[in-house]
Parts: C-alpha cells; sequence; structure tokens
C-alpha cells in the first residue's frame, strides 16, 4: 500500500510545537521533536556487586530555528548559555547525573551557524532523575533574559518510537538507495503511517546543521499495512535517491484515524548495511592458505587495517577482507575507492574496562567526534552490562564482547543459581548472551548492533577446573544464535588467528556450517527488526526453550533455542540432551498474517516442518534439540530461493577446494604454515 502525504509539513510541525510546547518570543529556537531511549537493565545477570538502577535515559532533542525566513542565522558555540534545570552540561557531567552529551559545550572549538528553517540535535545520555523516563526539566538557550528557546519539556516514556532504521543498497553500491523504517506501537490504540522525511546536512563537512527534504513519496507499508494494532509492530520500506553517507535525521508523521498527527524521530548515520562476518587477530599477510580457510568460513572482514603483503598484492583482489581498524588517515580510507573495503573504524578497544579504570563516555565521544565529518562510521565496543547504558549512543555502530566459558567476563559466573546449588566458574547461562544483546539493541535503538561472538581462541586459560581452554561446537553455536535471535547485524568470531585454526580444529566444521547459514539468512536480518521473544519453562520452573523472531516485510525467521542443557561436571562443558518433541507458538505482526509455508533451514538443506496458522500465531511441533531456525513467509517461492542460495553458497565454498575441517592433507597445510609440524 502507497501511503498517501495527508498533511503539509509546515501544518503538521506548527500543531506539533503548538500542542507540546511553548513558543518562545521571536528570534526563536523550538523543539521540534523528543526520542527518549529509556535505560535498561537484563535481570538475568549476576554480579559481585549490584549495579545502580537504571533510571535514566538516552535523550534526543530535535532543535530547529524558527526565526524569520531571512533572520540572520544563530551562532551556537562552547560559550553559548544553554542550561537544563539551571545547569551547564559540564555541571551535569561532573555530578555524574549525564554520562555523555554532544551539545555546542561538547566541541570547544567549533562553532555551528544555524540558519532559519534548520535542524540540529542535541543529545544527551541522563543517568539519573530528571534525565530519565517521565522527568520534566527546563532547557534555555540564548542570552540571559532574552533567550532563543525556554521551554520546560516532557521526557515521557514513549508509545511510539523507531525500532529499527535500516538504509539498504546493492552489493556494490556506494550509496544506500533504500530505506526501511521499522516502527513500535506500545499504546492501546491503532495508529496509522502518514509519511516521512529526511532532513540532511547541506555540506557533509557540518554534518549538525540539518535541512528538511522533500516528503518521500511512495512508502511501501509492510505488505499493504499502513495501519499498526495497538501493542503490534509495522513498518515501510521506501526507495530514495542514492542517499549520503552523513548523519540524518529521520520523521516519521504517525496518527490515529480522524486525529491530531503524532511525529517520531531519530537521528543516525546513514550507512549502507551489509551482514559481515569477522574475526579477530587476523593476520591477512600469512598466506592464501589461511585467506582460504577464513573464506571457506564465509568471512567476509577483518580486525585489520591495509595491510603490506596482502592489500598490495593479488590476494586482496581473490581473498577480500573489509577493513575494521581505526582507518586513519581520513584522506587514505575516506574515498570513493576505499569505502566499499570498509566495515566500520574500532580503535578503542574496550573502554569500559580502560585498563582497569572505566574511560569515561564523554572522553569515548571526543575520541570518536572526528569521524562525524568523514563517511567512516565508528563503533564501541562494549563489555559489561551492569554499566553500558552509559555508553549508549556514542557511535554509530555498537557491539559488545562478552563470553559464556573458559574467559574472562565481568559477570560472577559463581552467582548464578541456573542450577540450584551446583555453582560452576567455569561458565555462565548460554542465554544470558540473548538477553544482552536485548539490551544493547534497546538502548541503542533504532541504529544497527553487531557482536563479537565466542569462537575457538588459542589463548585463554583454565578457569573453575575447565581443561579444554575453547569452547565446544555446541557452546559455539548456541551464543552464536541467542544473539542472531536478537536482530544483529554483523557477526565478529573471536578469534580467527592462524594458531587458534590449528589448536582448534574441531571447531572448523561448525564455524563454517555457521557461516554458510548466516549467508542463507543475511538479506532477511538486515530488513527485519526483532520483534518477541519469550523464555518457555516446563514441569516445575525448568527452563525449557527461548523462542524469538526477526520479522519483515517478506518473511519472519523463528528461532528455537535450546535451554535443556547442563554442566557436565567432570568434562566441565555444556552437554545438550537427545532431540526431543517440542511445540512452539511464534507470534506474528498484523503485516505477517497470510503465511503460506513455513519450513526449516540449516547449512544442509530446507526441510519440511510440521505447522499451522492460529490466532496470529505460526504453530510448529518438531523433534529437535539445540538451535532450530524457521522461516515464515507469504511467499510460496522463497523456499526455493532459499535452496538455490544455498547451492551457490556450496559451490562457492567447493571452488576454493580447501576444506581444513575435513581434509587431513588441507589441514596439514595450515599446520606447517603456523609451524605446527
Amino acid at each position: 500500500m502507497k501511503i498517501p502525504m495527508t498533511f503539509g509539513l509546515a501544518t503538521v510541525m506548527a500543531g506539533l510545537s503548538l500542542s507540546f510546547f511553548a513558543i518562545a518570543d521571536s528570534p526563536t529556537i523550538n523543539i521540534a521533536g523528543i526520542a527518549v531511549t529509556p535505560h535498561v537493565m537484563a535481570d538475568s545477570m549476576r554480579y559481585s556487586r549490584d549495579p545502580e538502577p537504571a533510571a535514566g535515559a538516552r535523550v534526543q532533542l530535535f532543535v530547529r530555528n524558527d526565526a524569520a525566513q531571512n533572520s540572520k542565522p544563530l551562532v551556537l558555540d562552547s560559550q553559548t548559555r544553554i542550561l537544563f534545570d539551571g545547569k551547564s552540561p559540564a555541571d551535569l557531567l561532573a555530578a555524574h547525573m549525564w554520562a555523555w552529551h554532544d551539545t555546542p559545550a561538547a566541541t570547544p572549538d567549533e562553532s555551528l551557524v544555524f540558519p532559519s528553517g534548520a535542524l540540529t540535535v542535541w543529545t544527551f545520555n541522563g543517568r539519573v532523575a530528571p534525565f530519565g523516563p517521565c522527568g520534566r526539566i527546563r532547557i534555555e538557550a540564548g542570552p540571559e533574559g532574552a533567550p532563543w528557546l525556554s521551554q520546560e519539556v516532557p521526557l515521557d516514556k514513549p508509545k511510539y518510537w523507531l525500532s529499527a532504521v535500516t538504509f539498504l543498497g546493492p552489493d556494490a553500491a556506494l550509496q544506500p538507495d533504500t530505506m526501511v523504517v521499522h516502527i513500535a506501537n506500545a499504546s492501546d490504540s491503532r495508529i496509522e503511517i502518514r509519511s516521512c522525511r529526511l532532513w540532511l546536512p547541506q555540506d557533509p563537512k557540518s554534518p549538525r546543521v540539518l535541512l528538511p527534504q522533500p516528503p518521500l513519496q511512495s512508502l511501501q507499508a509492510f505488505n499493504e499495512h499502513a495501519e499498526i494494532p495497538a501493542g503490534d509492530r509495522g513498518g515501510f520500506s521506501v526507495k530514495t535517491s542514492p542517499l549520503p553517507l552523513t548523519y540524518a535525521a529521520v520523521e516519521v508523521m504517525l496518527g490515529r484515524t480522524g486525529g491530531d498527527a503524532i511525529s517520531v524521530w531519530a537521528y543516525l548515520r546513514i550507512k549502507p548495511e551489509r551482514f559481515d562476518i569477522s574475526g579477530g587477530w587476523v593476520s591477512a599477510a600469512a598466506g592464501e592458505v589461511y585467506l582460504k580457510a577464513l573464506k571457506r568460513l564465509h568471512v567476509n572482514t577483518g580486525h585489520l587495517a591495509i595491510t603490506p603483503g596482502y592489500s598490495d598484492t593479488e590476494l586482496y583482489a581473490r581473498y577480500p577482507l573489509k577493513y575494521f581498524n581505526k582507518l586513519t588517515p581520513f584522506e587514505t580510507y575516506d574515498t570513493d575507492a576505499m569505502l566499499p573495503r570498509i566495515h566500520a573504524v574500532e580503535f578503542l578497544g574496550e573502554p569500559q574496562y580502560g585498563g582497569g579504570h572505566p574511560v569515561p563516555p564523554q572522553e569515548i565521544w571526543e575520541k570518536l567526534h572526528p569521524y562525524a565529518t568523514t563517511r567512516l562510521a565508528t563503533t564501541v565496543t562494549q563489555s559489561e552490562e551492569r554499566i553500558w547504558r552509559d555508553y549508549a549512543g556514542l557511535s554509530d555502530f555498537p557491539h559488545y564482547d562478552a563470553y559464556r566459558v573458559t574467559a574472562p567476563s565481568p559477570d560472577a559466573w559463581q552467582k548464578y543459581e541456573r542450577w540450584g546449588k551446583q555453582r560452576i566458574g567455569w561458565g555462565a547461562p548460554l542465554e544470558t548472551i540473548g538477553d544482552m544483546c536485548r539490551s544493547l539493541r534497546e538502548l541503542n535503538r533504532p541504529m544497527p548492533c553487531a557482536i563479537w561472538s565466542q569462537g575457538p581462541h588459542e589463548g585463554w586459560g583454565r578457569y573453575g577446573g575447565r581443561k579444554r581452554t575453547s569452547p565446544t561446537p555446541d557452546e559455539i553455536r548456541l551464543q552464536a544464535y541467542h544473539a542472531v535471535s536478537t536482530h544483529i547485524t554483523s557477526i565478529y568470531w573471536f578469534n580467527l588467528s592462524l594458531k587458534t585454526l590449528v589448536k582448534w580444529r574441531d571447531t572448523l566444521d561448525e564455524l563454517g556450517r555457521i557461516g554458510r547459514e548466516l549467508r542463507m539468512l543475511d538479506e532477511f536480518i538486515l530488513e527485519g527488526d526483532a520483534y518477541r521473544f519469550e523464555r518457555l519453562t516446563r514441569g516445575k520452573g525448568k527452563l525449557d526453550w527461548d523462542i524469538a523472531s526477526v520479522c519483515g516485510p517478506r518473511a519472519a525467521l523463528l528461532f528455537a533455542l535450546d535451554l535443556d542443557y547442563m554442566p557436565d561436571p567432570k568434562e566441565k562443558v555444556f552437554k545438550f540432551g537427545q532431540p526431543r518433541r517440542a511445540k512452539w507458538h511464534f507470534s506474528l505482526p498484523a503485516y505477517l498474517q497470510d503465511v503460506t509455508d513455513v519450513f526449516r533451514i540449516d547449512a544442509d538443506g530446507v526441510y519440511d516442518v510440521k505447522w499451522s496458522c492460529q490466532a496470529g500465531a505460526v504453530e510448529i511441533h518438531e523433534k529437535t534439540s539445540r538451535v532450530a531456525i524457521y522461516i515464515a513467509t507469504p511467499d510460496k517461492k522463497l523456499r526455493s530461493s532459499i535452496e538455490n542460495k544455498r547451492q551457490q553458497l556450496i559451490v562457492i565454498e567447493t571452488a576454493l577446494r580447501f576444506d581444513p575441517a575435513r581434509n587431513d592433507a588441507d589441514f596439514t597445510l595450515l599446520e606447517q604454515l603456523g609451524g605446527s609440524k
């Protein structure tokens, strides 16, 4: 269904400002919209010290200059008087009421020329009341006695929000030309999607000054469902012209049937989203045998920069790995030729640890700020769910690094009561990976999120008496899919060094299988959004399954993740039981009610399942264990398309003529390259 334009922008904007905010005298700047993202905390995690309550919120203020059209532009800089409840941003940071902000006070060496009709965005990450849900704050900006802005602003817990905004384009395209927007309706009323526009910088070197673009035409509501029921989710996709790789404000107009317009906003970097699979400690110059091994695992990214002996050789053309590092100097990496070879910026390590002392979030913002005028998307590795809400929103593409077996971790593994009186020091519940991913996603929405997932590693020591110093294939699989089921959009294995591949040969087949499956699913993950999650029990509260879904206009990805596993007291690894019968009900959004096919997939094939559709849900009967992945779709041809893609992936793998997981001669080549023999 094409969504018609039913409102002029000026009418909507004026109505919004009059309805929600008091208007100051001219010259004036007004708050055109607010995005409040409440802090959350996973209650399943256990720590040696109880965390502080999650009482704050990440707040984006969309500030518009409403002065007369020919008025002299305002100049905003670090000396501009901007107060929040009478306090400056520096005061609020010093009092630990804010974790970080990007108001003009954050950039003492910069000024912003703010013309009439333009928009800018001020973000602060509040830690305590009143800078959290249900707070009310007074904001003043401009000269004392004659401020440009003086408004009391409610920080209401949102009833509607943009849960995912994804920019897509052809594989080889430098710029995206499609936007997919998912909308959450947490109200008790049905709403309709009315319109959307982007606010873009005229000059990418001034990404904080945004000008209104023409309303986007021909929004395609998901399966023609322009209305989103109460408590449900929906959205739309829209074709655009090629979009600049800079920051944008996304403004979506919603409304109740016959009622006033509701404006929902987001501010994020435009970047073409692609599902990349990376590895830590990748040494691309190690040679062709090693690069073949990575390609066999469907790895297309490495935690590296331009590497002599690889980047300047024919090896790069045959085994290209996207760069994922500091990416400086900018003039080397921020070029049209280089951008398709780049995943993202990463150079800060794990700032929540910072060598034993957490790096303040504002300091992280300052280190990332120089990238704002480039086309390079930034990342921050977050490590400790207990406090990572303080770092929410700092980067364009947040990810986390937390493992569940035989590895350093900030949570207290022996405090988990998962197995009653049996407490272990070598591992933690695998399903907490999903809990942490949901926390990260909700703190940073609608930005995409990624994960450093636990793979094999040759450098970990013994924990809690466990002799095996890397995860088993089952432990690798479950951790990865607990993450994927939450809608992460890239995965980084830690680690894929040559020494690791040689030491833990028994994990290579599992890494390859997961890589093939992710390539089968990647397009649906990218265009989708996390929809429903449920933790199922049986008997006397015994954990049974986690079921989760990632839904988009073409299909729902349905995940069933086995919770019926135990720590083996002798081997000190997690053991899963034999396949057992299960029945699951997966709720579907209103826009996916017309399902005509449901099938299971894995690396080896596409399979029929026993299923039915009733009361807005898909019911599946299966006998299985560990990880089960299903696709529910209204497209009867999708099954064959998925199988064709699987076959194409096998052709790519076979063409390498290299399979160290199964072929001893190939593995011997890896051993020799690594100096093991």
